[in-house]
């Protein structure tokens, strides 16, 4: 049995002014030897798929990895180029098995749906016969293209995605099964006509996960999976989805997705956003008796495209005068580099944030100081180690603030203490991400608060400008026509 291995992955926010270009791939990883490389989030996925294949004896080929941070459309020539290499790849190669890690909500000039767009052409290559495997981050749009070409689609379940390793072997076993004529997959889905953070380490969302796994192996079902959808993506299929995979029974599959579709409507309300914002979240640290608070700065997650550059939090800290503060990640390579030549210990006049877009706020000026710099920074998110380049610990009179040279969000608070700051001496902490800090941060803090804060990722779901998908959802209105 042959097996081709790739991934091809970046999470597109239309709304961001930044192009996803060769550099933003560069930056993160461009390699046809991933497996020989840490793995990362998409990359962990191909460690797995070539250990178990290995292990069953199997020819296994690598193709390319392209990986970039999530920013706006990614540049048409970039993408086409990076899905021709690997098309190239299948072509020559001529695999029985596929499995490849994308995101679900890559879009590129000229196309909505990047990964539909692959699957499409990788079908055409290998016959209606052969197997092709999918796993995708839950955050994807979950397309008829993706559907019809794809045998197999395995969305992450867990979000923080912590789950990557766990799907990929779920992914490989049944490519395995299905490729040997064990079984015959068959895959439905059910548009649920909702549109929210689920945050799954909560109830209700606990639950409703644990129901999906418990689900599986029972009755012919192989596999439920959730697509939340991602909703700072302005194109027709955004929104959340049921998948569920059967053994050639697809009415089974349809009556499945349907019924967890019905699941998570009868949860809607525990999943109704009700943040406070930056005002009330300050209260809440000002008037506690025991830190550090995590507070989220949810709008400015560079995880769905945002710059990391925005100061909303950081005007209102200084405004009120608190100390023992610690906030980031802030992304300014110029900045790391002047603090590089500056050295620790150096006083500094800085300016800080708002440069990229008027979503960002207004830069702020500071005087500093330089407490700390350390090159190759990484943070951990389940398996994965993500980079964060050079990271700059500067303090502007108790509020302490990290600057990287990768742009990245706040996965862990190891982003702090690896520079050398105390956290168990802070009144609050503020990582600038939306939910993937949260089953690190939750370790450290007794209280963790998703704050609604302005910027290019706003969590108000009932207020992103859409032109390409209607109105009809939930909570954009109370009650969707299906």
């Amino acid at each position: 049995m042959k097996m081709l291995i790739a991934c091809l992955a970046t999470e597109t926010n239309t709304f961001s002014p930044m192009p996803t270009g060769r550099n933003a791939f560069e930056a993160s990883m461009v390699t046809r030897e991933a497996t020989r490389q840490p793995a990362n989030l998409f990359t962990a996925p191909l460690h797995e798929w070539r250990r178990m294949a290995e292990g069953k004896g199997w020819e296994v080929m690598e193709s390319l990895s392209a990986v970039a941070q999530p920013a706006g459309t990614t540049v048409r020539e970039v993408y086409e180029s990076y899905r021709d290499e690997i098309l190239a790849d299948i072509e020559a190669h001529q695999p029985d098995v596929l499995l490849m890690s994308m995101h679900g909500a890559m879009v590129a000039d000229g196309y909505d749906d990047c990964e539909g767009d692959m699957m499409t052409r990788a079908r055409a290559l290998m016959g209606p016969k052969k197997v092709i495997g999918l796993e995708l981050d839950p955050h994807n749009h979950l397309t008829k293209a993706m559907l019809d070409n794809a045998t197999l689609i395995i969305n992450y379940k867990e979000y923080p995605h912590v789950d990557a390793p766990d799907r990929a072997r779920e992914l490989f076993a049944m490519a395995a099964d299905a490729a040997e004529g064990k079984t015959q997959p068959v895959m439905q889905a059910h548009d649920c006509r909702m549109l929210t953070i689920i945050e799954t380490m909560k109830e209700p969302a606990k639950s409703y996960v644990q129901a999906m796994k418990d689900a599986e192996g029972k009755d012919g079902i192989l596999s439920v999976s959730l697509a939340h959808g991602f909703p700072w993506a302005d194109v027709a299929d955004v929104g959340a989805k049921t998948l569920v995979i059967a053994d050639d029974n697809p009415d089974a599959a349809a009556t499945t997705a349907k019924d967890f579709a019905d699941k998570l409507w009868d949860i809607r309300e525990g999943l109704r956003m009700d943040y406070p914002d930056i005002g009330q979240a300050l209260d809440i640290v000002a008037a506690a008796n025991q830190g550090p608070i995590t507070l989220a700065d949810m709008g400015d997650n560079a995880g769905g495209g945002a710059p990391a550059d925005s100061t909303y939090f950081l005007q209102e800290i200084l405004k009120r005068g608190m100390k023992d503060i610690a906030h980031g990640i802030f992304w300014d390579p110029v900045l790391v580099a002047m603090c590089q030549d500056a050295g620790v210990g150096a006083r500094m006049r800085v300016r800080l944030g708002g440069k990229i877009c008027a979503e960002s706020g207004e830069a702020v000026d500071l005087d500093v100081t330089v407490r700390a710099i350390r090159e190759g920074m990484t943070q951990e998110l389940g398996e994965s180690d993500m980079p964060m380049g050079t990271g700059v610990w500067l303090d502007a009179d108790g509020v302490h603030l990290i600057v990287s040279s990768i742009r990245t969000q706040n996965f862990a608070p190891t982003v702090y203490t690896d520079l050398g700051l105390d956290l168990t001496e802070m009144r609050a902490v503020i990582p600038k991400s939306t939910n993937h800090f949260y089953q690190n941060f939750e370790r450290i803090s007794p209280e963790v608060i998703h704050v609604r804060t302005p910027g290019t990722v706003t969590p108000d779901m009932t207020i992103i400008p859409f032109t390409k998908r209607d109105g009809n959802y939930w909570p954009k209105v109370e009650n969707p026509s299906s």
